[in-house]
């Protein structure tokens, strides 16, 4: 009677390998399916121990064994994630490593039987394995390869009395379209893009500064003057065409930790000579005649906002307090970082409107989010609107004080000047993740897109996107104004508002109703927490970028099946009916996240040709109400400072019976529990609002501090967003990895990339500069985001001769 020999040492390491793997899977799989999850992870477990023990004692089961999980966990893996490669991989790489090492001879060596067949047999569901997941490379079931109309206009034409070199506002215009209608760097040839220039602020990041301190910078030029802000709010003047300092203002900014935010978005320009574009406004209120007929607009994150002259630096003489106005004037607030103004404001021809952020989460005792409109040449008030009051244009006096908490405007505004209206996006109040407390007032502008005269305040219309919101689904980004073709053929004057929900609402600007199809949908009837409520039905637009709609343990990731084995079974314990699930003490999954579909980058829009493009992402949150205790009291002990300079981890929101903690949907290894991607390039054509094509955007190569890794393409989360060009391009940077790439308007391809040397958490620009187009990013990082910090403005334009 043959008899196997004494097993040798890598087969006795081998077995202990594939028993510990499987008792690990058995386990874990069992807790899974008491939760209600798959039961796959029971059978490769079991299978995985029988295996062990056949390899053991040397029998050729073993490899029929192996071979045959290989092939059910190869199909599994078909049927729930389809051919989407980064889905597949940590279904397939812990079972496909031990397979490939089982081919081995010496693991082997020494079993009595011919191993022929069976080896053979494991090899052909190793080698399916492998063509699926190269198949699967190129056969991406989440990217929409289509195609978008390719007509473009021959000449580059003013837009909304723009020159075509000038980048004068935010997004451009201040519509916010954040198209150029220049096209020297066009699809044929933008690959030879080189640096042009690089400007260094001088500035880092220090031990005063707050957690999520960052430049989510996009400058602004006009004629031969870019403007700029550093992060801690110093404004510079550059020559476009070399990138040299011409002069600096320093608002003297006292810096604390306990800002939420330390970052400026951009500055906003004002020239009295341009009588035509502010015709409207114009005509309804001549503004006062000023020393600083051109001036810039500062925000600054302590809660100030000055005036400078354009020309030489200097701050105007003549506007509130010898150039500086104190937004905190008509509500002070006890500790610094309370009122942050981190966006560029709106201007007209006679008024500057601005919004700021409140800090999220602290207590009910927070300032007013309250929009206000000052003179654009003496800063006095024109008007409030103060969107928790009842009267929201009451005046604070006479015993009329602004609200506390009401809903504020952190993000970019958009103004159509032919109408005099601005276009104002909307938070949740503070606190956000708790509504119990809050009253229909407090909550008639929660959320939502406002339509306000922008001379005198008074509301045109308003739309709610998201009801009694307690997952902070701000509005977040600045709205864009365009005119769409409807199916009647008429051009009609539209406002595009992206939401964190993921919804994007296409609104006629006239009357604030729905152009693209909303329905009221019912949304989970959990129960919210005690003492709060949650809205039966939220409304959904028939444009709605979410990549799923519904999560589901399938859904579930990891770098191996052990971290996807714990994401799934951390998901069946955390309370999740869908979107809108209500918060609680058990810990809801919140999808889309806290970062949103959209965020502040806003959207970018072609007219000519009718085209948006955009970034949305995917990646989920998680939120915990913690019960008022001993270790968390209703109100801060005396002399207790702010906030926590950040809007992550947990948040006290004193005055209500509900702390929070806020954090990402993460694995036990600190990735995402989420399949990625988590953030897409998109195309949508704008006479049918479809989404015509959507890639993946960014890698792995930045994700781990210090640690370079291989740039796979995974589809990252980012922040900022994309502006378009007539030369057919989609410029964009923002992700995760340090990238500034271009896109091919027509069918989503990426066409060039530049490496940055610090994160790109900014929204890019383009313009002209003695006859040579350059486009500019801003690469400062982000702090709470994770990248790398820097202090680089680059601009890129083509070589010589082109």
């Amino acid at each position: 009677m043959n008899t196997p020999a004494t097993p040798s040492g890598l087969r006795t390491f081998t077995v202990i390998v594939a028993a510990l793997i499987g008792l690990i899977l058995l386990v874990g799989g069992v807790w899974l399916t008491v939760l209600g999850g798959s039961f796959y992870y029971v059978i490769a477990g079991l299978a995985l121990l029988v295996f062990a023990r056949l390899l053991s004692r040397g029998s050729d089961a073993a490899l029929w064994l192996y071979g045959a999980l290989m092939l059910v966990t190869t199909l599994w893996g078909l049927w729930e994630a389809g051919s989407d490669f980064w889905a597949l991989v940590p279904r397939l790489d812990i079972l496909g490593v031990l397979g490939i090492w089982l081919l081995v001879p010496a693991v082997t060596r020494g079993f009595v039987v011919d191993l022929k067949a069976s080896r053979s047999f494991l090899v052909v569901t190793l080698a399916f394995a492998i063509a699926v997941l190269i198949y699967s490379i190129f056969n991406d079931p989440q990217e929409i390869n289509g195609t978008l109309a390719a007509a473009q206009p021959a000449e580059a034409q003013a837009i909304d009395g723009v020159a075509p070199g000038d980048w004068p506002a935010y997004g451009r215009t201040q519509a916010g379209t954040r198209y150029s209608p220049l096209s020297q760097i066009n699809d044929k040839n933008v690959a030879d893009l080189q640096v042009a220039w690089t400007f260094r602020s001088g500035e880092s990041k220090t031990a005063n500064d707050s957690g999520e301190t960052t430049n989510e910078l996009t400058p602004i030029k006009i004629g031969d003057n870019m403007f700029i802000c550093t992060t801690h709010q110093i404004l510079v003047a550059l020559d476009p065409a070399t990138g040299k300092e011409k002069w600096r203002f320093d608002p003297k900014l006292k810096a604390d930790p306990s800002f939420q935010h330390l970052t400026c978005r951009g500055v906003a320009y004002y020239d009295s000579a341009n009588t035509a574009e502010f015709a409207t406004s114009l005509a309804s209120a001549a503004p006062a005649q000023s020393a600083c007929p051109r001036k810039v607009f500062l925000p600054v994150n302590d809660g100030r906002l000055f005036a400078i002259n354009a020309d030489n630096g200097q701050a105007c003489s003549d506007f509130a307090n010898k150039g500086e106005l104190d937004l905190k004037q008509m509500q002070p607030y006890a500790y610094p970082g309370g009122l942050e103004p981190t966006s560029p404001p709106v201007v007209t021809g006679t008024t500057v409107v601005i919004g700021g952020s409140v800090t999220d989460n602290l207590s009910i005792h927070e300032p007013s989010g309250a929009l206000r409109g000052y003179d654009v040449n003496t800063g006095a008030l024109r008007w409030i609107f103060d969107t928790g009051a009842e009267n929201p244009n009451a005046v604070p006096g006479d015993g009329h004080t602004l609200v506390n908490n009401s809903p504020n405007a952190w993000a970019p505004l958009a103004y159509d000047a032919k109408t005099d209206v601005v276009y104002i996006p909307t938070g949740n109040p503070t606190p956000d993740i708790w509504g119990g407390n809050r009253t229909p007032v407090m909550e008639r502008y929660s959320s939502s897109i406002l339509a306000l005269n922008a001379t005198t305040g008074k509301l045109v219309w308003s739309y709610q996107t998201t009801h009694h919101d307690l997952w902070d689904m701000d509005v977040p980004s600045q709205p864009t104004l365009a005119d769409v073709k409807v199916a009647s053929g008429e051009a009609v004057p539209a406002v595009y508002v992206p939401t964190k929900a993921g919804n994007l609402f296409v609104l006629d600007r006239r009357d604030g109703k729905p152009i693209v199809p909303v329905s009221e949908v019912p949304v989970p009837s959990t129960e919210a927490a005690p003492g709060d409520r949650a809205s039966p039905t939220q409304p959904r637009s028939a444009l709605n970028l979410t990549s799923v709609q519904t999560l589901t343990d399938k859904n579930m990731w990891g770098a191996t099946m052990f971290d996807q084995l714990m994401c799934r079974v951390i998901f069946k314990r955390l309370s999740y009916a869908g979107q809108y699930t209500p918060p609680s003490e058990q810990g809801t999954l919140v999808f889309p996240g806290n970062l949103g579909v959209f965020e502040w980058g806003g959207i970018s829009v072609n007219p000519d040709r009718q085209v948006a493009l955009m970034n949305p992402m995917a990646l989920p949150f998680v939120s915990k109400l913690i019960p008022r205790g001993p270790n968390n009291p209703l109100w801060p002990k005396e002399g207790a400072g702010g906030s926590s300079g950040t809007e992550m981890g947990i948040q006290p929101q004193y005055g209500v019976p509900y702390g929070v903690e806020i954090n990402a949907f993460l694995s036990p290894l600190g990735l995402p529990c989420k399949a990625p991607a988590w953030g897409y390039v998109a195309g949508v054509d704008m006479k049918t609002h479809q989404v015509a094509w959507r890639k993946r955007i960014g890698t792995v190569r930045d994700s781990l501090p210090g640690i370079q890794l291989p740039p796979f393409k995974i589809g990252v989360p980012m922040l900022g967003g994309p502006i378009s060009t007539a030369g057919n391009l989609m410029f964009i940077a923002g992700t995760q990895d340090n990238y500034l790439r271009a896109y091919n308007v027509t069918n989503g391809d990426l066409v060039w990339q530049a490496r940055l040397p610090a994160g790109g958490q900014a929204t890019p620009m383009t313009y002209e500069a003695n006859g040579k187009q350059y486009v500019v990013i801003m690469a400062g990082g982000h702090g709470s985001f994770g990248t790398k910090m820097g202090d680089y403005l680059i601009a890129y334009a083509l070589p010589s001769g082109h």
